[in-house]
């Protein structure tokens, strides 16, 4: 029997209603904090130690974390190159879910549409989020997400423009993550549009 009652709920909720309590989790922009690039590195050696190490290729951080002087949601980003979505499930999944990782098979566009990846939640032992894992291929679109976190890094007014964007969007819907995203999704990708054109030109 589970030591309390929340760890037994969490037990026995269903998938959607899994989904459903991630999605309603409180979204906080708070200002940079210098700790996060040193919680990305702590992470990133904790994946090389702890997985099949010939599945993994490189791990990058990524998203406004990653980008000095932004305030940002305090959960670190992190996109990771897996050989196999599929080995992953079976070789990776297992692992990360046992040190009491959330796991889901997230659809890259759209709410159920393909290509999916696999996408972990990392808390504290408070059950606040600390990091975001995204495993994906090397194929993936996912890896043009560095150039917005290089451009942003490189041109700061940009930062704060996206900044501006993302605090109006954590005031106008705090608990609904979705509208979050969906809020900040053509500012990011006409950013990324330009960073595209600004690195193929140097």
């Amino acid at each position: 029997m589970p030591e309390s009652k929340q760890a037994y709920y969490l037990m026995m909720e269903t998938l959607a209603e899994r989904i459903e309590r991630v999605l309603r989790e409180r979204v906080s922009i708070v200002p940079y904090d210098p700790n996060w690039p040193r919680m990305f590195a702590q992470e990133r050696d904790h994946l090389f130690g702890s997985l099949p190490r010939e599945m993994i290729g490189r791990i990058e951080h990524f998203g406004s974390t990653a980008i000095p002087c932004l305030a940002a949601k305090p959960i670190v980003d992190m996109l990771v190159e897996v050989r196999s979505l599929e080995e992953t499930k079976s070789r990776i999944v297992p692992v990360l879910e046992a040190q009491g990782y959330d796991y889901f098979w997230r659809p890259t566009r759209g709410d159920d549409g393909p290509p999916f990846y696999a996408w972990f939640i990392k808390r504290d032992a408070a059950g606040v989020r600390t990091h975001h894992i995204h495993m994906v291929e090397k194929d993936f679109a996912h890896w043009e997400r560095l150039l917005f976190r290089d451009y942003l890094i490189e041109h700061p007014e940009v930062a704060k423009e996206y900044e501006a964007l993302k605090l109006r969007l954590a005031d106008n819907c705090p608990n609904d993550r979705v509208a979050f995203t969906n809020g900040k999704t053509d500012y990011v990708v006409r950013v990324t549009q330009v960073a595209k054109e600004y690195y193929r030109k140097l």
